[in-house]
């Protein structure tokens, strides 16, 4: 009996064990793939090279992936899923107030562990390819509605606090165009720093929430 449980653990951990590599594997292709887009850009970005760049032979990519298009979906899909999981985190962690969760949420779109040129050229790579691409809205669609309306409902509670003459749904799409605009700046390189684009995010808050928020952070209530 012990000897036949102990095969099972064996097994079993094997199993864990195989799945660890392919996860980590496929990880490293995806890593692989951003800093390609970085690179080369979209079209320039193939299976070749991001075997390359992740010092693994092409036939694991094969294996893997099976085409650059499902690379591609894939690595799409992972940073779609890091850039919620980041900005959800923020939101759960701020105090409850209204200020300090839109404020949370504009300090995490200039984080340093999303907000790197490589993550932000890759952003763009798909970006230009969105519109002829229904997959690539599809991924990331209910997201961006879902943070929109994050937005959306935040500007209407400080409104109703404070009578601000706004409609709530403008002065969400224009906060969040802003933000997205700020990280186009970034990844173009023209000389704007990550806490120049943030200090920027910021002043837009204080014109718009002025007696919710202050250049240091949401006032006290």
């Amino acid at each position: 009996m012990a000897a036949s449980m102990g095969t099972a653990r064996a097994i079993e951990n094997d199993k864990k064990s195989r799945k660890a590599s392919k996860e980590t594997r496929q990880q490293q292709l995806i890593e692989a793939t951003i800093d390609s887009l970085a690179k080369r850009g979209y079209a320039e970005t193939t299976l070749a090279n991001v075997a390359d760049g992740a010092g693994l032979s092409r036939g694991i990519v094969n294996f893997h992936f099976e085409s650059k298009e499902n690379l591609l979906i894939a690595t799409l899909q992972s940073m779609a899923d890091e850039y919620a999981n980041h900005w959800n985190a923020a939101l759960s962690k701020a105090a409850a107030d209204p200020a300090s969760k839109i404020w949370a949420l504009v300090a995490a779109d200039f984080d340093r562990r999303i907000c790197t040129k490589r993550k932000l050229a890759a952003w763009c790579a798909f970006w230009g390819e969105a519109k002829s691409r229904p997959t690539y809205q599809a991924l990331c669609g209910a997201r961006d509605l879902k943070y929109q309306e994050t937005f959306e409902n935040l500007c209407a509670e400080m409104k109703a606090e404070a009578g601000y003459d706004y409609d709530p749904e403008a002065a969400s799409l224009a906060l969040c165009a802003t933000l997205e605009g700020l990280w186009f700046r970034l990844m173009m390189n023209d000389g704007l720093s990550r806490e120049t684009a943030h200090a920027a995010a910021i002043a837009n808050l204080v014109a718009l929430f002025p007696k919710h928020i202050e250049p240091g952070g949401p006032k006290p209530r």
